[in-house]
């Protein structure tokens, strides 16, 4: 029999972008709003939710196989683990987070050094603890059980460091950064014996693998069209692509159908373009997967 892989799926902010993430790249999971064992639809895995904070040492002990989690809470835990697979992704942008050194706008604190003797409030204690200490610059660290902007706020941290994406939080509390600590980002990682299971091993590669591509297709849609050939060689010029555009002859026609793989964010500059070169019925299209 087939050894199950146990792996971690997040509980918390970033559990819906996951488990949206896992459908695209053909994995459904299921979750029960009281239970911490979602079913998916694949007899070789069994799910566990778990909070991303806690999720390295469960993997580092054992307890799961492989899950995902942020760089930030591997580094945190200081967790022994395999990372298989950067996933950059989030509730909010397709960017890595920030771990930033954040205080009042009026704050005379310009830089880590000025920040000696002064407390900082903080969820990633550890870490932060660690880097203020290799700097040889004596900080208080205590921990914050949320809402950590609202220390320095109301005064009881001279400082916080917080996690950010967007920096809105940030400026609509009228703070600033002083330092950048960190960037994190989603991370699939397994423990180190299941890594060396050959079976387990293959299942996480193989969900590394689909990932990555769910990811990737997010980012890129498919371009068709048809041209005369006497446009032809100007529309595939002007064409980017993954490697070059497939170009296929219409039936007994001068015409040819062109396809090609392009960056989301460049489709609306490219399209007008096209059209002015004799490019016609243009159809853009999602992508779920590119491997």
């Amino acid at each position: 029999m087939k050894s199950k892989l146990n792996l971690g799926v997040p509980k918390g902010s970033l559990q819906d972008a996951t488990l949206a993430l896992f459908k695209r790249s053909g994995w459904t999971i299921n979750v029960n709003g009281r239970s911490y064992f979602p079913e998916i639809n694949d007899d070789s895995i069994e799910c566990a939710i778990c909070r991303a904070q806690e999720m390295s040492r469960y993997v580092e002990n054992g307890t799961l196989d492989a899950g995902l989690t942020g760089r930030d809470w591997i580094a945190e835990n200081n967790s022994d683990v395999q990372v298989v697979q950067d996933l950059v992704y989030s509730k909010v942008s397709a960017r890595p987070a920030r771990w930033v050194l954040v205080v009042p706008y009026d704050s005379p604190v310009q830089s880590l050094e000025d920040m000696q003797g002064k407390k900082i409030a903080t969820e990633l204690v550890q870490f932060t603890r660690r880097y203020f200490a290799e700097r040889k610059i004596e900080v208080e660290i205590e921990f914050s059980w949320g809402a950590t902007e609202a220390k320095v706020v109301s005064g009881l941290a001279d400082a916080v460091v917080e996690v950010t994406e967007t920096e809105s939080t940030i400026k609509a509390h009228g703070l600033r950064i002083v330092h950048e600590l960190m960037q994190t980002n989603t991370q699939l990682i397994a423990n180190r014996q299941a890594w060396e299971n050959k079976e387990k091993r293959a299942t996480i590669e193989q969900i590394a693998l689909l990932l990555k591509g769910a990811l990737k297709g997010e980012k890129l849609v498919g371009l068709k069209m048809n041209v005369e050939q006497a446009n032809l060689e100007s529309v595939v010029q002007l064409l980017p692509s993954l490697n070059a555009p497939t170009v296929a002859p219409l039936y007994q026609t001068t015409w040819f159908s062109v396809e090609t793989v392009i960056d989301s964010d460049q489709v609306r500059d490219l399209i007008p373009e096209l059209l002015k070169i004799g490019a016609e019925g243009i159809i853009e299209y999602p992508l779920n997967k590119v491997v």
